[in-house]
């Protein structure tokens, strides 16, 4: 008779039971960064996702990681209530941390130091008030198990090599451009309002050159 062997299931749960940003103005600037590059990344093998528990310890549920918003190249961008690495096979390859009073220490120590182990290609720091980090935007790029701080550009801008992207601060709002077309990412929602906006200058236009034309004396 063969032996019983009793298999333990292991429950990883969905939720911290942590508020999703510390004020308004962290939670949303977390979803923008996720929508913004979901947007760009839309139609790619890329995961893009933020605010979600990444297990990283296959069988130990309290080893975990919530990042702001991440990306993981590779992998179907389907999904997903938690994210586990053992499952994936992917770890994470960039994560942007939007830092505030409560959890300057945890981004700027226990974060880096578990992220350089899970081999996190680039990190990077935001912080919407402009009080906690100086400067307000930092990034760190994994060279040799330990990571590098990514210099600035002379406009205080920082290069994510793994996103091809260009991050800087303007008027308190983290952007992202393009490093190939220098194009500026936007949410669905910001692109919808400026091509509203597009469309409303030329309709103004052409109002302006009919009445034009209709004040014009005759020949």
């Amino acid at each position: 008779m063969r032996p019983v062997i009793h298999v333990k299931e292991v429950h990883y749960p969905e939720s911290d039971g942590k508020p999703m940003g510390e004020t308004d103005e962290h939670r949303e600037a977390m979803i923008r960064h996720i929508q913004i590059l979901q947007e760009y990344y839309k139609g790619q093998r890329v995961y893009v996702s933020g605010d979600l528990l990444v297990y990283y310890e296959q069988g130990n549920p309290r080893k975990y990681v919530v990042p702001d918003a991440f990306v993981v190249k590779g992998i179907t961008p389907k999904r997903r209530r938690v994210y586990k690495t053992w499952v994936e096979r992917k770890g994470l390859d960039v994560v942007i941390e939007t830092t505030s009073r409560k959890t300057k220490r945890k981004d700027m120590v226990e974060k880096p130091e578990l992220y350089a182990r899970l081999g996190v290609k680039e990190y990077f720091l935001f912080d919407p008030d402009q009080e906690y980090l100086d400067p307000p935007l930092q990034g760190y790029r994994l060279s040799e198990g330990q990571y590098a701080e990514i210099a600035p550009d002379p406009g205080g801008g920082l290069t994510s090599q793994e996103l091809g992207l260009r991050l800087c601060v303007e008027e308190g709002v983290l952007q992202f451009y393009r490093m190939d077309t220098g194009e500026r990412l936007l949410t669905p929602a910001e692109r919808a309002d400026r091509e509203a906006q597009a469309r409303q200058a030329a309709e103004a236009e052409l109002a302006r050159l009919r009445a034009e034309l209709a004040n014009r004396p005759p020949v």
